[in-house]
């Protein structure tokens, strides 16, 4: 058993994925939203909440954004939140992915948002 089924991780993928930093270090997880290859700056963002308007915020154009909060997803996307008319993002790593949202004002999960404006995870 991987270290994300004892965490009680819910993934989209269980297609391997692996976030390679240009020093050849490599983290090892699984693939959400688009199935590909990306590349950016990477950074992290230590916010509870939020995740929404980060991953549509313009200011993380062209980067690959870390959560540092362990679970994300849970509250899933709705159109209302959003910073700019789409994602600004490279890609998304994150911890734990809430595939389930429970929050009435959710339209879609995350994980299907990535797919559909073509971002990796």
């Amino acid at each position: 058993m991987n270290s994300s089924a004892q965490n009680g991780a819910f993934f989209l993928s269980k297609k391997p994925a692996v976030l390679l930093l240009e020093n050849d270090k490599a983290f090892h997880g699984h693939a959400l939203g688009r199935i590909g290859t990306s590349s950016g700056e990477l950074c992290f963002n230590t916010s509870i909440t939020g995740y929404q308007e980060i991953l549509t915020d313009p200011s993380y154009t062209g980067q690959i954004v870390i959560m540092t909060y362990p679970l994300i997803g849970n509250t899933g996307i709705n159109l209302a939140d959003m910073e700019s008319n789409k994602p600004q993002i490279e890609g998304l790593a994150v911890k734990e992915y809430c595939s389930l949202p429970s929050n009435w004002r959710s339209s879609q999960p995350l994980g299907d948002f990535l797919k559909d404006h073509n971002i990796t995870g």
